[in-house]
């Protein structure tokens, strides 16, 4: 099949939001079909705003499109692996001149599923694709190639490896781009990240496998102790024994298998949305938290995935050897007495399990709130030495350390009764269930036996059980630290961006409409924090025009920045009407507001992340970076008077900066958050109080290096 066989599986630029509806609906999508139209030709022409849209059209499936590349030589291996996928060819051979799209539905070594626009499968050759990708690059030099070959006398039946070849060399390091994975949000609901992840699959082939290779080996165990229960020593029952024993092996190794994969796959789902959800906390949510209680959360987060995928797996393999050792015990000389007994100490296991969980969480919450005083303690030591007396530095915290030590011996002995007397109680409890039979001496030697079996695999289910309630009450204990972060990656944020905001006059489509163009106003904004009985701010109204410079001053707590986190979008006013383009916070949503505004908040509240200097400043763009983008970047640095910085550092713009990296002046960060503002592109730039820290020949250099490059902007200062 070649390209031109291609063409019918191919849906048409017209129909691209019709193909991302087909995509996310073969993959499970609930939401309605939206009306969002066709990207203009503007759109498609810009690689960064394409991205946009093709993520809002996503995003309102609950879905995300993730970019991969790859190099000329490298298409197939990216074909194999790209389904569900939305492909993008440059041209088909309809001059046209749009670009078309192939939905890919399936992955395969050879052959991948294309749905085409009559909504049919087909299954089409993965070089077929993979050449269709490649034909834009291939074109500008194929009649070279042809005339070469040509030349070269090559044998016709020959060219095509010897045109392959050529192809290779000259364009296998040539990035192809147009692939777009389709991937689940993790703010997804719970059931569809399990479906996704094919947990269900893993978990159901661990229980099948686990109960197989347990019956299995219960089976060889009854197999010799009836042979020597009939005084049969006979080879043949040795290696029927023997081979029982080697079927369990691979069965075994299956279950095993399973148990793996279900953790990894669990465990990066996991990780996927608490970090989801951490990006999408309320700024004043994260601001009322201090440091002590964000590294607990860290320390809990991990805690979670260790110990319910151990503690689970424990307490599942204890239910199912228990479920197993019921008939057991029912056949053995206890009889029902022995389920009785069963039953009663399963219930006893359960309460221990429960009171040890009790424990555990008040000492957690105890050694939780001393971490958190010694975290702050710690990040405020220079204030504390200067401005509290010598004799009250280590106040209460005796007293603490009292408690917490007195707590801390109830969790261990709680502990040891998990672990001792789950087991070992069953034991002797279950010897007891014997003894109505022994003493009768009704029962049978292989009933007794059978009983006294039971007994011990009981005894083995319950100490297996008793440990995983122990890490299954660390994980409950600490899914509550963890918790508000998982249920915030659910949280609606609006609409997804560009499907219900209009074309900006500034930021989507390119034109601008002239200077007279109100480009943010609100009237009547009225704002006030928590319980605080005083608004910040009331009756305020503000209008900007696209092109616009404000300075806005005023004293020290007089509502500024609370402003600015309004003109924002990071907080929203208790009233009024706040428009932007002419469409409300609602209609636009956070992630389309902040697209068109930019700001760089005051000094405390912004920060350089442990990452490299162009991470730091392009973190507000696409990532990974273009060459382009770094170039902006760079050329920002050095009128902003980041050039000798640059030069001072060994790597440059992939220099490491942060708390572990290189160290930047308090200057020289300034300077850096208003390039990372800057370089976001928006509509309107937001400037608190930026300049403050800067002396005056880089604050004139840096002024006039805002005002070339911001399109509107708002600066905040103090008179």
């Amino acid at each position: 099949m070649n390209k031109l066989d291609l063409a019918h599986l191919a849906w048409p630029l017209a129909r691209l939001p019709e193909a991302v509806e087909a995509l996310a609906y073969r993959r499970g999508a609930k939401a309605q079909p939206s009306e969002l139209a066709a990207p203009s030709t503007l759109v498609m022409a810009d690689e960064a705003r394409f991205g946009q849209w093709l993520a809002g059209a996503a995003a309102h499936y609950g879905f995300e499109l993730e970019p991969v590349h790859a190099a000329y030589a490298g298409v197939e291996m990216m074909v194999r692996r790209a389904g569900p996928a939305l492909i993008r060819l440059d041209t088909l051979g309809d001059n046209s001149g749009e670009p078309a799209f192939f939905v890919l539905l399936a992955k395969g070594r050879r052959t991948v599923q294309l749905l085409g626009p009559d909504r049919k499968i087909a299954r089409c050759p993965v070089v077929a694709v993979a050449e269709a990708l490649r034909a834009p690059l291939a074109a500008p030099i194929i009649a070279d190639v042809e005339q070469l070959l040509i030349q070269a006398q090559v044998p016709v039946q020959r060219r095509t490896k010897a045109r392959q070849a050529i192809l290779q060399e000259r364009l296998g390091a040539k990035p192809i781009q147009g692939c777009w994975l389709l991937r689940m949000s993790p703010g997804a609901s719970v059931l569809q990240q399990v479906r996704e992840a094919g947990l269900w699959r893993d978990m159901a082939t661990f229980i099948s496998a686990y109960l197989v290779q347990y019956v299995l080996w219960l089976a060889a165990w009854a197999m010799i102790g009836r042979a020597a229960f009939q005084g049969r020593s006979e080879p043949g029952w040795l290696l029927a024994w023997s081979l029982l024993l080697l079927t369990i092996l691979p069965f075994r190794l299956l279950a095993t298998w399973a148990q793996g994969r279900f953790g990894v796959r669990a465990g990066m789902r996991l990780k996927a949305r608490l970090l989801y959800g951490v990006l999408r906390l309320a700024p004043d949510d994260v601001r009322q938290q201090g440091f002590g209680q964000f590294l607990g959360r860290v320390v809990e987060s991990d805690a979670v995935e260790t110990l319910a995928l151990n503690g689970g797996f424990l307490t599942l393999v204890a239910v199912l050897e228990l479920l197993v050792v019921l008939p057991i015990l029912g056949a053995g000389s206890g009889g029902r007495l022995h389920l009785l007994l069963l039953l009663f100490w399963v219930s006893f296991a359960v309460y221990l399990g429960w009171h040890f969980l009790q424990q555990r969480q008040e000492w957690t919450g105890l050694r939780l709130a001393m971490t958190h005083d010694l975290v702050e303690q710690m990040v405020g030591q220079r204030t504390r030495l200067a401005q509290t007396r010598r004799d009250q530095w280590h106040t209460g915290e005796d007293q603490a350390l009292t408690h917490y030590l007195t707590q801390s011996i109830k969790v261990d002995r709680a502990a040891v009764d998990l672990i001792t007397l789950v087991g070992r109680g069953w034991l002797v409890l279950g010897l007891v269930g014997l003894a109505p039979a022994f003493v009768n001496g009704q029962a049978s030697l292989a009933a007794m036996a059978v009983g006294l079996g039971g007994v011990v695999l009981a005894r083995q289910a319950f100490d297996r059980l008793g440990q995983g309630f122990i890490q299954l009450a660390g994980a409950v204990i600490a899914w509550r630290q963890v918790a508000p972060l998982f249920h915030a990656a659910a949280t609606d944020v609006g609409p997804p961006p560009l499907l219900t905001s209009p074309k900006s006059t500034s930021g989507l489509d390119g034109q601008v409409q002239g200077e007279e163009h109100i480009l943010l106003q609100g009237h009547n904004l009225r704002f006030r924090y928590g319980s605080r009985s005083e608004p910040v701010l009331s009756g305020c109204s503000i209008q900007i025009k696209l092109g616009e410079r404000f300075l806005l001053e005023g004293t020290s707590g007089g509502g500024k920045s609370t402003l600015a986190a309004l003109l924002a979008g990071l907080r929203q006013p208790e009233s009024g009407l706040l428009l932007l383009d002419g469409f409300d916070w609602q209609t636009l949503g956070p992630i389309g507001w902040r697209q068109r505004v930019a700001a760089a908040p005051q000094f405390h509240e912004n920060h350089v992340l442990t990452e490299t200097f162009a991470f730091n400043l392009l973190m507000g763009r696409r990532w990974p970076p273009h060459p382009s983008d770094l170039q902006e970047a760079e050329r920002l640095c050095y009128e902003l008077g980041l050039g000798p910085l640059l030069e001072r550092m060994p790597a440059g713009l992939l220099q490491m900066v942060g708390e572990s990296g290189w160290q930047l002046s308090h200057g020289e960060r300034s300077r850096l958050y208003l390039a990372r503002a800057l370089l976001q592109g928006g509509d309107l730039v937001i400037l608190d109080e930026s300049f403050a820290a800067l002396d005056p020949e880089n604050l004139q250099r840096s002024l006039q290096a805002v005002l070339r490059q911001a399109k509107t902007l708002l600066v905040i200062a103090h008179p």
